[in-house]
């Protein structure tokens, strides 16, 4: 396997993870602002964190149970 295709297979994966948090971050942003707006102002990331959590698992609860 030549260093083009690992490399071309890091980057998407990579992309790929920060798509999905980016999705998800918009998400809490619109549907749980106070949660949001507290984790700034405190700068404390440990609820916006836990909350971000929490959507990922359930998109993928909801996608598992889909499939």
């Amino acid at each position: 396997m030549s260093l083009v295709r690992i490399s071309l297979s890091i980057v998407g994966a990579v992309g790929l993870v920060a798509g999905t948090l980016a999705a998800a971050t918009i998400w809490l942003l619109l549907t749980d602002p106070v949660t949001v707006a507290d984790a700034v102002s405190e700068r404390d990331v440990t609820p916006f964190v836990r909350q971000l959590a929490d959507v990922l698992y359930q998109a993928i609860r909801s996608i598992a149970r889909y499939l």
